[in-house]
């Protein structure tokens, strides 16, 4: 069976000046039923699971049916350092792909990450996109979704409490006593592992099947996981920012006998739950990477898995539905595969390896998108996305703003709830020529993987003509392949047909990726300079000496071969983020580093980052409710 791919049908866009809100062109968007989007893509009916009307999960059948299609071209969207405002990196993808499916009829996927509810009431908003160029339903999107955030949070929760539990109950059992419940006679007396114990039999070299046949040295190492509590490294995680349970104590109750212990929640999305759905390419895989995830180490240094635990099998049930990206569409109709989540800054950052490769069955073109600045999601889109993926882009699109560059010229500091200073609402190319060393790094840096990259000069109301053409000819002095003036978020798809020409024409270029360091051969310590020096600019590296600790371990373990995921600031290249543009003689300090084994990396934790944000004064859940006549969701943006 040959398999075409066509573009979609557009939707009807009006366009308004001024410009309404977010919510209210959500709300006057014109939206396909899910099934006759699906239709118009090529998707079957029994590769759909409808939620509701206007969104639907994709199953992985898909992948399989279509598997001798060839791939569409393959495009990453990343930006410059942000202000606290954000820059528009999404609204560019949505337009961007509005632009290629809608005005250039080209057959087109978006591939965006599913937004966290800390963000979405706290300082940042939703990311749906915003303005003309936006991803509806707009509040299905940045709430509960299908409830892919909601199934990471209960199985990440439910391997924390069973290693606490699991700690409990071998502080107040003799071996026999733990045996005889971890391998209960049945009615005939008989002894049975259970099926998940024979994974942990393997990795400690037994050779049994039957309970009662363990040598005395054997039934030692199986029976007490002895986990060294200063070791563990799985923690709790809630999808709110909640800065008073960054740092806690557990097992102070009265039944605990004095079991207590520090420890602290992260915010959902930076669970390796969550990273390891996003890297994971089938249900199977999904699982193995689950059973190898190291949650602590035992007293004699030995590695204690979510297998060890016995708790793998049922964190996969609990995933087995968020394992399927969500079909949704834009405000122009073009269709998007919503997956995996945000947080570039304290995780991967990027969307799914399945959405993707789903999409690049179904298109022509891909947009991918990835986390914050390119210094730290794209550089994770690059050296680990990519290798797992074995996918290679054609493009790197990275979005700029007059506004950010004038702040790393160093304009007034941006405060998100804030007014803009009039620095940013009238012309100064001054200012702006200084920070514009901000854009040249970044694209320094994507040209060091080798692939073309396309400036998009994301246009504000306030922005005059000379200080866009001054960031467009910066960025084809820096070595970009095109630098084009967008007006999506005022004209969606219309506003960025000019950077829809230039990514298509740029996909023909020719391009010679590369990693920016090999996993085999270069240290946990080489790796991590490499990504200072190279791509944040650092003289060099520090140690704290938890961190010294953690390369000795992991070295030991054998987990000095797979990639790096940096932790830190995204409001800089460098790890302060008070220094903006391109800062130059600073030495980053690693602070601590966690291994997240299924997924495949460690993640180093630079100077004060935190994996727990916090609440502003002024939060974004003040503007949010709902009316009671229509029940249309208000003020959510």
């Amino acid at each position: 069976m040959t398999f075409e791919k066509k573009p979609v049908t557009p939707s009807p866009l009006e366009l308004l000046d001024p410009v309404p809100s977010d919510i209210d062109i959500a709300h006057a968007a014109v939206i396909k039923p899910i099934k006759q989007l699906a239709d118009e893509i090529g998707l079957l009916d029994d590769e759909l699971e409808m939620y509701g009307k206007y969104k639907a999960k994709v199953t992985l059948d898909v992948l399989d049916r279509l598997k001798d299609v060839p791939d569409g071209k393959y495009i990453d969207v990343t930006a410059i350092t942000p202000t606290p405002l954000g820059e528009g990196k999404t609204t560019t993808t949505v337009g961007l792909s509005q632009a290629l499916g809608a005005h250039l009829g080209k057959s087109l996927f978006t591939c965006i990450r599913q937004p966290s509810q800390g963000p979405t009431f706290g300082i940042k908003g939703g990311a749906a996109g915003g303005g003309y160029s936006q991803v509806i339903p707009m509040e299905d999107f940045n709430l509960h979704l299908t409830g892919d955030i909601h199934a990471i949070t209960a199985a990440n929760n439910l391997v924390a409490a069973a290693l606490d539990s699991r700690m409990y109950h071998e502080s107040r059992q003799s071996d026999e006593a733990l045996f005889r419940r971890l391998c209960p006679p049945d009615n005939n007396g008989k002894r049975e592992f259970a099926p998940i114990m024979f994974r942990r039999l393997k990795k400690l070299g037994i050779d049994k099947t039957n309970p009662d046949d363990l040598t005395e040295e054997e039934f030692s190492k199986f029976v007490r996981l002895d986990v060294d509590p200063e070791t563990i490294t799985w923690r709790r995680i809630v999808d709110t920012n909640d800065r008073h349970l960054r740092e806690i104590e557990i097992g102070i109750g009265p039944k605990e006998g004095g079991h207590s212990r520090r420890t602290g929640f992260d915010i959902a999305v930076a669970s390796e739950i969550m990273a390891i759905l996003a890297l994971t390419t089938d249900l199977a895989d999904m699982r193995e990477r689950f059973g190898r995830a190291v949650v602590a180490t035992s007293k004699a240094g030995d590695t204690v898995t979510m297998d060890d635990l016995g708790v793998a099998g049922a964190v996969t049930v609990l995933m087995k539905d968020a394992i399927k990206p969500t079909l949704m569409q834009t405000v122009e109709g073009t269709p998007a595969l919503v997956h995996a989540g945000p947080f570039a800054n304290i995780a991967h950052g990027n969307s799914s390896i399945i959405a993707d490769k789903i999409a690049l069955k179904l298109a022509d073109y891909v947009l991918t998108e990835s986390g914050f600045g390119a210094d730290i999601g794209m550089e994770k889109f690059f050296d680990i996305k990519c290798r797992y993926s074995g996918l290679i882009p054609n493009v790197v699109v990275l979005v700029a703003t007059v506004r950010a560059l004038k702040m790393h010229g160093g304009g007034p500091k941006v405060t998100a709830g804030a007014p803009l200073d009039a620095a940013y609402t009238t012309e100064n190319l001054e200012l702006l020529e200084k920070g514009l060393v901000n854009l040249e790094v970044h694209i320094e840096n994507a040209l060091k993987f080798g692939i073309p990259t396309v400036v998009a000069v994301n246009s504000f109301k306030d922005d005059t003509k000379a200080e866009v053409e001054l960031v467009r000819e910066a960025a084809m002095k820096a070595g970009a392949a095109n630098a084009v003036v967008t007006r999506h978020w005022m004209e969606g798809g219309l506003g960025a047909i000019d950077l829809a020409k230039a990514v298509v024409e740029a996909c023909e270029l020719p391009s010679d990726f590369k990693f920016l360091y090999p996993l085999k051969g270069t240290s946990i310590k080489e790796k991590i300079e490499i990504i200072c020096k190279e791509i944040y600019g650092a003289d060099g590296v520090t140690y704290e000496p938890l961190a010294e600790k953690k390369v000795e371990l992991y070295t030991r373990l054998g987990f000095d071969e797979i990639p790096m995921c940096m932790a830190k600031t995204h409001l800089s290249m460098s790890h302060d983020p008070t220094l903006k543009g391109r800062p130059t003689g600073f030495t980053v300090p690693i602070r601590d580093i966690r291994a997240s084994v299924g997924a495949g990396f460690l993640y180093p934790l630079l100077g004060d980052m935190s994996t727990m944000p916090g609440l502003p004064t002024r939060p974004a859940y003040y503007e949010i409710d709902i009316d009671f006549e229509t029940g249309e969701v208000l003020g959510l943006s």
